[in-house]
């Protein structure tokens, strides 16, 4: 199916028919030029809508509104800052996330309730109201204001993250699109990310949350940079139906396709973050095969892509592969040592449990790469998954010793 999936090439979450975005610099985050720190998404259409949030047991009022109001299944706009988390600050994060919705869902001519409200920064800060009450008043939306609501999203990100692609359903051609910001605070389930999607699909919501749920299992939660997991993490889909292309339904080949899109685009933006990582050099993909079950697959492949040790040596261009066997089996995941093979870009230094020679200089020399790839072979089953993560450097140390400072 991937052949009828073609990418396009500058895309943005305004792609999609139907769609309008547009974004200001409010004053939320420190100056400088064509900052954005407030920006709003709106389907012109009523469209379905599904969620993924944060697992955190301490979750921003912004998260708990958004919860609530996508309740419904439906949804029609965005309202997104960076700059402050708007978490830990009591009642008044519940009064402030209300009345962004409320003052979108005024400009927008919507319902409030159909207004999602999202916001990243730092946390213990209240959000200044009267900026954002300033700000919404003066985002200008356009189909073209894609680019610049991704730029909104933004905190320690050094670039924009976007995705899209096009298929065909029912002879028309639709488009799925995304914008993801995180840097920092990244680690499987979810992190201090936030990913807006949409697509001019057609739609019944639990269908969609079914196929957001298994997309985002295996992109964003995927990914780690320094083993933190935020308090803001939100992913949102909204399907509005505007290419005028018959509705997608379950277990149908249309559905296989838009699953296949759907997670094209989460990958893409998953990694995209991950080497974004905040003082990131390298990305690196841990492939798992031969576990015994998904599961076991999935928390191995975690369990090595989330290691300090691994993402130091990564770092390092040290071939360590102990620490990739370490990792492994403190994961829990069902492992037989005398059926163990690993591979390092492709070169093998174990097979059946066993230490294999290898030129250290080569695997140094591959592993100055910008991706360093690690293969574990199992030997237990037929389950495989993929993680990523990226190497730990000084500059994140840097970045995070003085991040409120």
């Amino acid at each position: 199916m991937t052949s009828q999936i073609s990418v396009v090439e500058n895309g943005s979450v305004t792609l999609p028919k139907g769609f309008q975005a547009g974004a200001t610099y409010a004053g939320l985050r420190t100056y400088s030029e064509d900052k954005r720190d407030l920006g709003i998404l709106f389907s012109e259409f009523p469209a379905s809508a599904a969620a993924s949030f944060s697992t955190n047991r301490i979750l921003s009022p912004s998260v708990t509104t958004s919860k609530k109001h996508i309740s419904s299944g439906r949804a029609r706009a965005i309202v997104a800052n960076s700059g402050c988390a708007n978490t830990c600050v009591g009642q008044a994060g519940f009064t402030d996330a209300l009345e962004m919705t409320a003052l979108t869902g005024a400009k927008l001519n919507v319902s409030g309730e159909e207004v999602l409200v999202c916001s990243t920064g730092i946390i213990g800060v209240e959000l200044p109201m009267g900026l954002i009450r300033t700000g919404i008043k003066a985002v200008s939306l356009s189909p073209e204001g894609g680019n610049s609501f991704a730029r909104a999203i933004l905190t320690t990100d050094s670039v924009t993250k976007e995705a899209a692609v096009s298929f065909p359903v029912g002879g028309k051609t639709v488009h799925l699109a995304g914008c993801a910001k995180g840097s920092g605070m990244i680690h499987p389930n979810m992190a201090t990310m936030l990913s807006f999607l949409t697509t001019d699909v057609a739609m019944e919501s639990g269908l969609l949350q079914a196929a957001l749920k298994r997309a985002v299992d295996v992109s964003f939660n995927m990914i780690s940079i320094d083993g933190d997991s935020s308090t803001n993490d939100t992913v949102i889909i909204l399907a509005n139906g505007a290419a005028g292309a018959p509705e997608v339904r379950p277990d149908t080949p249309e559905a296989a396709l838009f699953q296949e899109a759907l997670v094209q685009v989460c990958v893409g933006l998953a990694k995209a973050i991950v080497r974004d990582g905040e003082g990131a050099t390298k990305l690196f993909e841990v492939l798992v095969e031969g576990a015994r079950s998904p599961d076991d697959a999935r928390v191995a492949a975690r369990s090595i892509s989330s290691s300090m040790l691994v993402k130091t040596a990564v770092h390092g261009n040290d071939p360590n592969w102990g620490r990739l066997m370490m990792a492994l089996g403190k994961s829990g995941a069902d492992v037989e040592e005398p059926r163990i093979s690993l591979f390092i870009n492709d070169v093998c230094i174990m097979e059946g449990g066993l230490p294999i020679p290898f030129f250290k200089d080569a695997i140094v020399a591959t592993m100055k790469e910008s991706d360093v790839r690690f293969r574990i072979l199992l030997g237990l089953g037929d389950a495989t998954a993929t993680a990523w993560g990226c190497d730990l450097s000084d500059a994140y140390v840097v970045i995070n010793s003085a991040y409120t400072t």
